[in-house]
């Protein structure tokens, strides 16, 4: 069972006519060719035993498996949904787009939900506008040139000449917007189309398509997750998770202080650089002509036209706001719409919406609003509280590393059908610091270091906002995120147990002392 590109909103030619009358390779181009990978004969006994292991898998778990114990009708038929979508997603047995649009479906025939309004609230969620609106700046760029002139100048600036050079850049970038820009999914909207522009620069040589993988993977999700764990308002999870201990401790963690717990998880990223580049095979592919080409393509642009002056400003008038949202207190998504509403005024333009509605991904649109709607389903239906139930028993009787490893490695396993962060830490955190006291562990330090292991959910690209936005790109496939991503969850865990938890309890705040004091300052 193929996908097309018909089905992910992709257009069947691979070049349009670009800025100044030139063509270059559409958004459809990287797409289409990873779509031809992916799809031989073996792909499609995958895609049909999968597809036919999914339908089962719902039925035996909705209508012939008892009801475990603790979770009710509702919580059976949910766990039944999650487990169709994940063997669909994982096999790729239909196209991801329609897997999205089937789940309120699914939701409804299994009586996980009541109605179908309740069982699609996910394709009213206000991250789903933020997303579009970023593939829509996405492809307005595409179509302007202006992703391709970013992505030169960038890569001529920092003297970049190969693959791990522009992931090292691409991370400073990362790092530095992080400090502005108060969302991981909204920074991986922004990079999105210098992203594209960069991997456009590579050929389509087995390594270089891999070097393409490691780049859009690591910038687009390990990177903007990693270096949004250290400040606070660079990921929305941190503040829920700094008011949940406020709330309930009385433990207020300020800005710095949150710094000074955090910064050490920017290590992490050199070790999932060595991996994905290890994986990838990618470490030392050049840029296609090395530095002095990057230096040749960007003088031979076209001078820059008032109109690319135009969406740049309006570009960066929306990422400033997105920086000052503490002032103004506009939400990421209507911020971004109104920079859409800027952008579609008549004469900003000089194309129209057909050409930015042709380079669209609306598959990945379709993706988010189900995935979504399940992951709400999830909570709402008592799952995630009944897995989590589950923990205590294995966890007890354990050494503090032991129990908290596995109580990390269980927290994985619930995130396998959410995507939205803030929503899986709004269910999970609170767990968390419940068992704490019954675990004889600190609450702030293991409650911290469960919510942020939740953050690294790198198995599906539909666990986390900033990894649809990578698939998007249409670079790598759900199976190659898998392949790679189970061995950075794995990486995140060690990580925590090995280097922030004594990085804690260095500052005195030991999470095997669950009596020890809060030492900063209330």
């Amino acid at each position: 069972m193929a996908v097309s590109e018909e089905a992910l909103g992709v257009p069947r030619h691979e070049h349009v006519r670009g800025p100044h009358g030139k063509t270059q390779p559409s958004v459809a181009a990287p797409l289409t060719k990873a779509l031809k990978d992916r799809h031989g004969a073996g792909a499609v006994t995958r895609a049909r035993l999968g597809f036919l292991a999914a339908w089962l898998a719902l039925f035996v778990i909705g209508w012939l498996m008892p009801t475990p114990a603790g979770l009710g009708a509702n919580g059976k038929a949910t766990l039944a949904v999650v487990a169709w979508v994940a063997i669909i997603w994982v096999t790729e047995a239909i196209p991801v787009g329609v897997s999205g649009m089937l789940l309120p479906m699914l939701l409804v025939l299994s009586h996980a939900s009541p109605s179908f309004a309740k069982a699609a609230n996910g394709f009213a969620a206000p991250v789903v506008f933020l997303c579009l609106a970023a593939f829509l700046f996405s492809s307005i760029m595409q179509q302007s040139g202006l992703d391709r002139r970013i992505a030169l100048a960038l890569l001529d600036r920092l003297g970049v000449k190969t693959a791990n050079g522009v992931i090292w850049a691409m991370f400073v970038v990362n790092f530095v917007m992080s400090s502005v820009v108060p969302a991981a999914n909204a920074r991986a909207a922004a990079l999105l189309p210098v992203t594209n522009g960069i991997v456009g620069l590579f050929g389509d040589s087995p390594r270089e398509r891999d070097a393409k993988k490691a780049i859009v993977i690591q910038t687009l999700v390990y990177g903007a997750m990693i270096s949004g764990m250290c400040i606070l308002t660079a990921h929305l999870p941190n503040m829920v998770v700094a008011g949940l201990l406020e709330k309930q401790l009385g433990v207020r963690i300020s800005y710095l202080t949150w710094f000074e717990l955090q910064w050490p998880y920017l290590g992490m990223f050199a070790i999932t650089q060595c991996w994905v580049q290890f994986y990838f095979r990618s470490r030392s592919v050049p840029i296609p002509g090395g530095r002095s080409a990057v230096t040749a393509m960007r003088a031979s642009l076209a001078p820059a036209t008032g109109g690319d002056w135009t969406v740049l400003a309006v570009f960066g008038g929306v990422a400033a706001l997105w920086a000052a949202e503490a002032w103004h207190h506009l939400p990421s998504e209507v911020v971004a719409l109104i920079g859409l509403a800027v952008l579609f005024a008549p004469g900003v333009l000089a194309f129209g919406w057909a050409d930015v509605e042709r380079r669209t991904i609306w598959g990945t649109v379709f993706l988010l609003g189900g995935a979504l709607s399940l992951a709400a389903a999830i909570g709402e239906s008592g799952l995630a509280r009944w897995a989590a139930d589950h923990i205590y028993v294995f966890a007890r009787g354990h050494g503090w590393w032991v129990t908290l490893g596995i109580v990390m490695l269980a927290t994985h396993v619930i995130r396998i059908g959410m995507l939205s962060n803030v929503a899986a830490v709004t269910m999970i955190a609170p767990i968390a610091l419940a068992l704490a006291p019954r675990l004889g562990l600190h609450p702030v330090a293991f409650t911290m270091l469960v919510s942020d292991t939740d953050s690294f959910a790198y198995v599906l690209p539909t666990q986390i906002t900033a990894g649809v936005i990578a698939y998007s790109s249409g670079v790598f496939t759900t199976a190659d995120y898998a392949k790679v991503g189970v061995v950075s969850v794995l990486i995140a865990i060690v990580y925590g147990l090995c280097v922030i938890a004594p990085w804690y309890a260095f500052l005195g705040v030991p999470v095997w002392d669950a009596a020890a004091p809060w030492p900063f300052p209330h």
